[in-house]
């Protein structure tokens, strides 16, 4: 994964997401899927607009069956914010930057840092 963007996987969604002190959004992609191709570059942007504030990964689908299974992950590209442990927003396909920044500055407490 590049920069901030982190890499979520069946082993370690518990750890790093659910039980982060810190709002995590995560995207649900797959590397055949060309709209998730599409929205990575946004999710790169948004994980460095928000460095420090909210965690940003991305779970491979093909590759962690288990927790697209466990969220109902049935169309891609899906992103999830979780806060809490909890999913507290949702967006699925592809996602303008000004959609993704202002439903993550209603829950980041404060807006972007950048």
């Amino acid at each position: 994964m590049a920069g901030n963007v982190l890499e979520f996987t069946d082993s370690n969604f518990g750890s790093e997401v659910l039980e982060s002190d810190q709002p995590v959004l995560v995207d649900f992609w797959a590397p055949w899927c060309g709209p998730c191709r599409m929205v990575a570059p946004t999710v790169e942007q948004i994980a460095n607009d928000y460095a420090g504030k909210i965690r940003v990964g991305k779970v491979n689908t093909d590759e962690n069956p288990q927790v697209a299974a466990s969220h109902n992950i049935s169309s891609i590209p899906t992103l999830l914010l979780f806060k809490g442990g909890q999913v507290v927003d949702k967006t699925v396909g592809v996602t303008p930057k000004q959609h993704l920044a202002a439903m993550l500055d209603k829950h980041a407490g404060g807006g972007r840092l950048a």
